[in-house]
């Protein structure tokens, strides 16, 4: 068994499964040494108490099969729709923009496969950290507009079929970085969008996500009425350097909230803590 604080890992999400009395983590793990770098695999920790995880098992490898992506397999979130489960991954190749693919399985540990052969997320757009969202019925991908390409990086909604297969309209921004007055830009000037995760609380729609402070990674909120309503901001969740964070049901049903800190290369651990 590997403990909590033994594990490097970024953007830690995790999946309660009431059933069987146990959470899995997935993440951001096939991580190269002292940098962000990442190889092409998707891995899986089971725990039974948040704290005590087994070896890590890869549900995805990216090398076995012809998939378009070779690195950086990055953030993958695991959803339940339709008695499936399906992974949200970013992905990156040589001459090929970052994208979030969607990945399926009939398990939450067992062999994912690409659910088509090409991204999800718009072509020519650089994309990451694609989350799942249904609204009045219809599912929706989440994503982030990628500041390297629109240096105020940008949060974005597209509608999806049933399926999750294909997009059924075309995608709309939610917000942009610099909106948040709590976000400032990076070294390059650019403003970061990472990490959204929707959820609802009192009848509002919310998100949290994670950008840049003066060089320190914050959590940020944001609500509205809707996807497609006025969103308002607030500020950083917590004093310290860590973020792309979701939400979850603990087994005894507190609200937990899940992120990596610190925000620096080798150091990265899972975060826990009521919400």
């Amino acid at each position: 068994m590997l403990k909590r604080e033994e594990i490097r890992i970024r953007d830690p999400f995790i999946l309660t499964d009431t059933e069987n009395q146990c959470y899995y983590m997935y993440g951001t793990t096939a991580l190269e040494p002292h940098c962000l770098k990442a190889k092409n695999t998707f891995s899986v920790y089971r725990s039974k108490d948040l704290e005590h995880f087994e070896e890590p098992k890869i549900i995805f490898d990216g090398s076995k099969v012809n998939f378009w992506a070779d690195r950086d397999f990055w953030a993958p979130e695991v959803h339940r729709h339709n008695g499936k489960y399906y992974l949200f991954g970013s992905c990156k190749a040589d001459g090929k923009c970052r994208a979030t693919h969607i990945f399926v399985c009939d398990t939450p540990d067992g062999e994912f496969v690409p659910l088509t052969e090409k991204p999800i997320t718009p072509e020519g757009w650089e994309c990451l950290d694609g989350t799942f969202w249904v609204e009045d019925g219809v599912p929706y991908i989440i994503f982030s507009h990628e500041w390297k390409q629109v240096i105020d990086g940008e949060i974005w909604a597209m509608p999806l079929s049933e399926d999750l297969k294909h997009t059924i309209g075309d995608p709309f921004m939610l917000f942009r970085a610099s909106e948040n007055p709590n976000v400032s830009p990076s070294a390059s000037g650019a403003y970061i969008t990472d990490g959204p995760f929707m959820y609802t609380e009192n009848g509002r729609l919310c998100m949290v996500w994670s950008s840049l402070y003066q060089g320190r990674y914050l959590v940020l909120g944001a609500e509205s009425d809707s996807l497609k309503g006025k969103w308002i901001h607030s500020g950083s969740r917590f004093d310290f350097d860590g973020g792309h964070a979701m939400l979850f049901q603990r087994l005894d049903g507190v609200r937990m909230i899940s992120l990596h800190a610190p925000n620096k290369a080798d150091f990265e651990r899972p975060f826990f803590c009521e919400f």
